[in-house]
């Protein structure tokens, strides 16, 4: 199954690794650091040009991103939930 992050951005479930708050998260002086080390290395893609709420993780075999999304991490979380109830 597949989760759709915003815009026309899906990922595969099994791929998920996070999803996470940006707001509460960037309190953090090391999740700040994570974020811009993801930025600087391009691992960062914005799903839209619209108020970023959440980032989420995603990858395997070493390969990760990190999706920059406008949708709530709760949406995102029940969408998750709900397709995985449904395999």
């Amino acid at each position: 199954m597949y989760l759709h992050l915003g815009s026309d951005v899906v990922v595969s479930q099994r791929d998920i690794v996070a999803i996470l708050d940006l707001e509460t998260t960037s309190i953090s002086r090391i999740t700040r650091e994570f974020l811009d080390r993801a930025q600087k290395s391009g691992m960062v893609i914005d799903v839209s040009d619209e108020l970023p709420k959440s980032y989420v993780v995603v990858g395997s075999g070493g390969n990760y991103k990190l999706y920059v999304s406008p949708m709530a991490p709760a949406t995102l979380t029940k969408r998750l939930n709900r397709n995985i109830l449904v395999e």
